[in-house]
């Protein structure tokens, strides 16, 4: 009598093909995740600096002094400076004369690689 099924050596190459696949692929994830933070904040950066630079432009050059002036230009102003967001903390430092906008990785080489800031005439840098 013969009985149907799988044998132990069997199941356990499974197993390890899984692990490998597993293996191959955890790693790519992060990766992509990672990107799509980095992607993220830099749209934000560019966001946040845009509604900055067009809040001076109707207010005769003075820039916007508070995260509420700057949210009559971009809503989500307040849910973004002093916050942190996807993997990004971001830091507004607004005065009438100018503004400088951080977007830094929680933590840097897990969150992402790269702090953007934009300061004053819509300048974004990576670092």
């Amino acid at each position: 009598m013969k009985k149907k099924g799988f044998t132990l050596v069997e199941i356990m190459i499974v197993v390890a093909i899984i692990a490998l696949v597993a293996a191959i692929a955890i790693p790519n994830l992060l990766g992509a995740r990672r990107t799509a933070n980095e992607a993220a904040a830099k749209a934000t950066v560019r966001s946040l600096s845009t509604a900055a630079e067009t809040y001076a432009t109707s207010h005769s050059g003075t820039y916007p002094a508070t995260v509420g002036e700057l949210a009559e230009f971009i809503s989500s102003a307040t849910n973004y400076c002093g916050q942190s967001v996807q993997g990004y903390t971001y830091t507004c430092t607004l005065a009438a004369g100018g503004y400088t906008i951080v977007a830094a990785p929680v933590t840097p080489g897990t969150t992402g690689n790269i702090t953007y800031t934009a300061t004053t005439g819509g300048v974004l840098t990576p670092l």
